[in-house]
């Protein structure tokens, strides 16, 4: 399928119980020490299952494309990630070779197309022996770092006569993470999100929870306003909860990740500007921010007030701090 010789016999995909061991005493398993998790995309993508979600045209595609070029040529990803580079395999099941072709002439921008990305589009669903081909490439790129699926949706297999739609979600996701922790390797299923929005991102994936349940971690690209084209909500099992700023340049294909917390980029400029200053002088009133800033006094205060009724700003004796992520005053 991915290759024009004949592919050697796939290894067997044993239970991870028959390879790993499963049970510990305690003071066993503090004193075991386990080797770090292999990252495709340090802090963002790691090995193991990552469901990567988000509406039709917010640019997925280029995303996943993108990183995969990146990751397989080695260099930075999103413009600023440092990557290690290895063989990657990219699945682009509802796209053309010619289209690919044009959407990698884009993100490339002249340079060389790396020999260690591997793409196809076609592969049978998982259950049906698209596992079996996916182990096969693994096998014969024991240094893969990541594998793409472009969309989930074309290789997840029927359900089981009977299975729930949580049982169904959660056995399709399954098949994907069997391969990602045999081989140790990072698989990114390209997804969908559900029309009506959701204050909590993860509730924002279309199907149950059954799909995040089963997945190590779940990424979800958001349109934005203001500053940037979009934001990244990240989460998992191994990777820190984290919102990035994103910026799309149509002419070149690429998501370039911004500088700085996601808010400052996703609100309008003058509540950026004075989150910018308030995060860098703390306690700071509305007259020095409007003079270190150069905004007007009035808007100043105006802006202020309205940031502490949306939990950008806390209030402090008479001036302003920046809440932190966790809860507290930075």
């Amino acid at each position: 399928m991915y290759s024009s010789q004949p592919a050697p016999e796939p290894r067997p995909l044993q239970p991870a119980q028959q390879r790993i061991r499963t049970a510990w005493t305690a003071d066993e398993l503090m004193a075991t020490e386990f080797p770090a998790p292999k990252w495709a995309v340090p802090g963002i993508i790691s090995e193991g299952v990552n469901l990567l979600a988000g509406p039709p045209k917010v640019g997925k595609s280029w995303l996943s494309l993108g990183l995969a070029l990146s990751v397989a040529a080695g260099g930075t990803a999103m413009d600023s990630i440092p990557v290690e580079g290895g063989p990657v395999l990219y699945l682009a099941l509802e796209d053309t070779p010619r289209r690919l072709q044009t959407r990698m002439g884009k993100i490339l921008g002249g340079d060389r197309a790396p020999a260690t990305l591997t793409l196809a589009t076609s592969c049978p669903p998982l259950p049906q022996g698209g596992n079996e081909a996916i182990a096969q490439w693994l096998d014969r790129n024991p240094e893969a770092r990541m594998v793409v699926v472009d969309v989930f949706a074309k290789m997840r297999g029927n359900s089981a006569p009977g299975a729930s739609a949580y049982e169904a979600d959660y056995a399709a996701v399954g098949h994907a993470k069997r391969i990602a922790d045999h081989y140790g390797v990072a698989v990114v299923l390209v997804h969908h999100v559900r029309k009506a929005a959701s204050d909590d991102f993860l509730a924002e994936v279309s199907g149950t929870n059954g799909l995040a349940g089963a997945a190590d971690a779940t990424l979800v690209l958001k349109r934005s306003r203001g500053q940037a084209d979009g934001v990244l909500h990240v989460t998992g099992r191994d990777v820190d909860e984290a919102e990035y700023a994103l910026r799309f340049y149509a002419e070149a294909g690429a998501w370039q990740l911004l500088e700085g917390p996601a808010a400052e980029h996703t609100i309008g400029d003058t509540r950026a500007t004075i989150l910018r200053f308030v995060r860098a002088n703390p306690g700071a009133r509305p007259k020095g921010i409007a003079e270190g800033t150069g905004l007007e006094p009035d808007l100043v205060r105006q802006t202020c007030s309205r940031m502490a009724k949306d939990v950008q700003l806390v209030r402090k004796g008479g001036g302003y701090v920046v809440p932190s992520e966790n809860g507290g005053q930075a």
